[in-house]
């Protein structure tokens, strides 16, 4: 009776390792076919014809018209489209995705910017101004709705440097849970004819497959300076670059889900055509800090500061007349560092004082400009 029941144990073993088996060798088999099938051609699909066939052009250059294989629905297929081909008929066998440079693909930010509205200090005006031509737009439309207006299309963030305009741009993106794309405008110039136009059109291609997106072009002004009647080669090409840019702004609805986002500190260089409304129809101005701004600049960067007693924000900011907030947290990072350099815990007043000194004064006496007749 034991041997019996081994033997059916056995049995019931070998049965379920051969189906184990038997499902393992399909699996192969289809592997192995799916990579012995022929490589496909990339082409573009021309024109689609009344009996079903379709016009495509291949990467070889002649066009062909070529039926359409049952796989592949026709609704997908579009006049522009990218498509792959049988090798030996030509056939249209599926659609492809548009293909986007490298430099497009990796402007998007994945991580979403851990930047809030708390980090910001001295800027309520100017992101009160930016949240309601963005955020609103985005998360609450139907208040333009209700209003009958049309949003910004664009906004525009003017000011020196360091005065935040990259971290109100990051501070909104995580507010509104968009897609960020981050470029700066050098970028966009390229050095063959076409390719900086191809790049700001594949750049709002993305933003519109990522929506709701921000797109964030940092140094707008290295792409969208004045045209001018002498210009050589290089500068038609940023002109072409430009141009394309105004086409696009001009193409997309102002209630769409794509937001653009640019900054500059030369505004007084930028051509009229990208300030004209119905572009970048807000302007925001970021200038410098007042005393209220610099105070609560030091409070956010050093509440999690170990500091001393001694230390006051105010008088801190009552002593940093025209630093903007960039040089505020360098003053700040400077003091601990001198803390650290003495072996102590806590940051003094007098760390701040001495940072001061390095960062603004010494900083500023570096660049001073050298007299012309120093080179003759």
């Amino acid at each position: 009776m034991e041997d019996l029941q081994n033997v059916e144990n056995e049995k019931r073993y070998s049965e379920s390792e051969l189906f184990r088996l038997q499902k393992d060798l399909t699996r192969l088999r289809a592997e192995m076919e799916r990579l012995k099938s022929p490589p496909l051609i990339v082409g573009t699909l021309r024109d689609l014809l009344p009996d079903g066939r379709v016009v495509v052009k291949s990467s070889t250059g002649p066009d062909f018209i070529v039926s359409v294989s049952e796989y592949c629905p026709v609704e997908n297929l579009i006049p522009g489209s990218r498509v792959s081909l049988n090798k030996q008929t030509l056939a249209v066998m599926s659609v492809l995705p548009s293909p986007l440079d490298p430099i497009v693909t990796g402007a998007e930010i994945l991580d979403k910017p851990d930047i809030t509205y708390d980090d910001i200090g001295g800027l309520k005006q100017q992101m009160l101004e930016l949240r309601e031509a963005v955020e609103d737009p985005l998360l609450r439309p139907e208040l333009y709705a209700k209003v009958g207006i049309e949003p910004p299309k664009g906004v525009l963030l003017v000011g020196p440097p360091g005065t935040g305009k990259t971290l109100m741009a990051k501070a909104v993106a995580n507010a509104t849970q968009a897609s960020f794309i981050r470029l700066v405008g050098s970028e966009l110039v390229q050095k063959y004819i076409g390719e900086g136009a191809r790049l700001v059109r594949e750049l709002f291609e993305l933003a519109k497959e990522k929506a709701p997106s921000i797109i964030f072009i940092d140094e707008l002004d290295s792409v969208g300076a004045k045209r001018l009647d002498v210009s050589t080669s290089g500068d038609r090409e940023v002109q072409r670059t430009l141009m394309q840019l105004l086409a696009e702004l001009d193409g997309f609805s102002p209630l769409s889900e794509v937001k653009i986002i640019g900054a500059t500190n030369r505004p007084d260089i930028l051509d009229d055509a990208l300030l004209r409304p119905g572009r970048f129809d807000r302007i925001i101005d970021i200038g410098l800090p007042d005393i209220d701004g610099r105070t609560e600049i030091f409070r956010i960067h050093t509440s999690r500061m170990n500091l001393d007693d001694t230390v006051v924000p105010r008088k801190m900011a009552e002593l940093t007349e025209g630093a903007s907030g960039a040089e505020i947290k360098s003053i700040c990072t400077e003091a601990g560092m001198l803390a650290i350099r003495d072996n102590r815990d806590t940051v003094t007043m007098n760390d701040f004082l001495d940072a001061k000194i390095k960062v603004l004064e010494a900083g500023r006496n570096k660049m001073k400009p050298v007299p012309a007749l120093m080179f003759g």
